[in-house]
């Protein structure tokens, strides 16, 4: 149980250092102020957990198994891709006026958790992988469902505390990062990364 344990949690960490869209919008919001950064995370892991469950309760088999759900999920998981990485490009492009309105409008809390929630539920790729990841780790003669739904929950536990890393790290460097110039490009690439996600999301096949 411990060795299984050690090995979902070392897998966890490979997955969570690998970069991908949550991490660019983790670390873009981290951008605007710790609390920003911190609710994307809550907002992802939420994300995490229900693809967990669903996968539990075997729907993410009908998403694998129909083409034109997993279509019809894949655009929108583009359109939400191009969307943010539009917003960022904007806010980049209005330069010094948006660097002010980063001390004085914070995003609300709820609008960057929901931005995090967004991304992942807007991803068929992460709904197709918790089917395909967490089985793997279900104890031999555990009940399966608790199994795959305590898994599902650790996982997101786990990765809201190396995410959180993120967002510390970013709040550290805030006095570099508070200089115009340097947000400005910031939120070039992280504009520029998820609009390129986003394209090529909608071309797979």
């Amino acid at each position: 149980m411990l060795s299984s344990l050690l090995a979902f949690l070392g897998a966890c960490t490979l997955i969570a250092a690998s970069p991908g869209p949550s991490t660019v919008l983790i670390i873009k919001q981290s951008l605007r102020s710790r609390r920003s950064g911190f609710l994307t995370v809550l907002g992802n892991e939420t994300g995490v957990f229900v693809w967990g469950v669903v996968a539990a309760f075997g729907l993410t088999a009908l998403l694998a198994a129909s083409e034109v759900a997993y279509d019809a999920m894949r655009i929108v998981g583009a359109v939400v891709l191009v969307g943010f990485g539009i917003q960022a490009l904007r806010q980049a492009r209005r330069g010094k006026e948006a660097a002010e309105g980063w001390e004085g409008a914070e995003k609300s809390g709820w609008a960057a958790y929901r931005g995090g929630l967004l991304l992942n539920l807007a991803n068929p790729k992460a709904a197709i992988f918790a089917m395909s990841f967490l089985p793997q780790f279900v104890p031999e003669g555990a009940p399966h469902l608790p199994a795959m739904v305590g898994l599902a929950a650790l996982w997101a536990v786990y990765e809201v505390g190396f995410y959180g890393l993120y967002v510390w790290f970013v709040g550290r460097m805030r006095a570099v990062l508070s200089r115009a110039g340097v947000r400005r490009r910031l939120e070039q690439v992280s504009g520029g990364v998820l609009l390129l996600l986003g394209v090529r999301l909608a071309l797979e096949s």
